[in-house]
C-alpha cells in the first residue's frame, strides 16, 4: 500500500487546500477519529504509518478512515455547498470592496460625475443583493 491512499496530500496544493476547507466547514461532523486522522494526515502532514503509529491501529484503519473521512466531507459539500457559496461571497466581497476603492478615489480626487458615483452604488447594491438573495 502507497502512503498516499488515492487521497491528495501536501504534494497536490490545491488539494490540501481543498480538504483542510471542506475539514473548517464540516470537521465537526465526523467522529473524532475521523477528525483525528484528517488532522494529523493534512494538517500535521504525517504519513499513514507515522498515524498508525501515534493511534495504535493499523495502517489500513488509518487509510480506511482517511479515505472515509475525506469522502463524507466531499458527500456533505455536493450537498450543502457551504465551501462553493463561501467562495463566491468571498469573490463578491472583493469585487464590492474594488468598487468602494474606486468610488472613495474619484471622490477624494473629485473626478467622475454623479452620475458615474450612482452607478458605482447601484452596481454595490446589486452585489450586496446577490449574496442577500442566493
Amino acid at each position: 500500500m502507497n502512503d498516499n491512499p488515492g487521497l491528495k496530500k501536501s504534494s497536490d496544493i490545491n488539494g490540501t487546500t481543498e480538504i483542510n476547507m471542506l475539514y473548517d466547514f464540516y470537521g465537526g461532523l465526523l467522529s473524532k477519529r475521523q477528525a483525528d486522522v484528517i488532522e494529523l494526515y493534512y494538517e500535521e502532514n504525517l504519513s499513514l504509518g507515522e498515524i498508525a503509529e501515534q493511534l495504535k491501529i493499523s495502517r489500513q484503519a488509518v487509510y480506511d478512515t482517511l479515505k472515509r473521512g475525506v469522502k463524507l466531507l466531499k458527500g456533505y459539500e455536493d450537498t450543502l455547498n457551504l465551501v462553493k457559496k463561501y467562495e463566491r461571497e468571498k469573490e463578491i466581497y472583493k469585487s464590492i470592496l474594488l468598487l468602494l476603492n474606486t468610488l472613495e478615489v474619484q471622490l477624494v480626487s473629485n473626478t467622475g460625475d454623479k452620475e458615474n458615483f450612482i452607478n458605482i452604488l447601484e452596481n454595490i447594491k446589486d452585489r450586496i443583493e446577490d449574496i442577500i438573495n442566493n
